[in-house]
């Protein structure tokens, strides 16, 4: 199952990251913004934290990164912005996520006793 983490984990990063850059026009679009940011990083924190569950710090310290370095490099792009809030969104999003991702780790080894 770590495997199966982790490779969703590089495929959610690797969709955020060409929904993030790529011009607004060619960028997914299934619900308000703010609802489809907040899901894409929470199943992203999910996968971080079921594919790296020793590494708890190292991956809510990388949710967060990727939110704030992802938000900054739309500033390169004159049809998109960056704006503090949405990354901060992003980042809270990864870090629920993530604490959802620990919840399920959780459950699942007292089912196991």
């Amino acid at each position: 199952m770590t495997s199966i983490s982790r490779l969703a984990a590089l495929a959610l990063l690797a969709a955020i990251t060409f929904a993030t850059l790529s011009p607004i026009q060619m960028r997914p679009h299934l619900s308000d913004a703010n609802v489809e940011r907040a899901l894409a990083y929470a199943l992203f924190g999910v996968a971080l934290a079921l594919g790296f569950r020793a590494r708890l710090v190292q991956a809510m310290l990388f949710v967060c990164a990727v939110a704030g370095v992802l938000e900054l490099l739309q500033v390169i792009d004159p049809g998109r912005h960056a704006r503090l809030q949405d990354a901060l969104l992003k980042a809270a999003a990864g870090l629920i996520g993530i604490a959802m991702g620990r919840i399920i780790l959780a459950a699942a080894a007292r089912a196991a006793r």
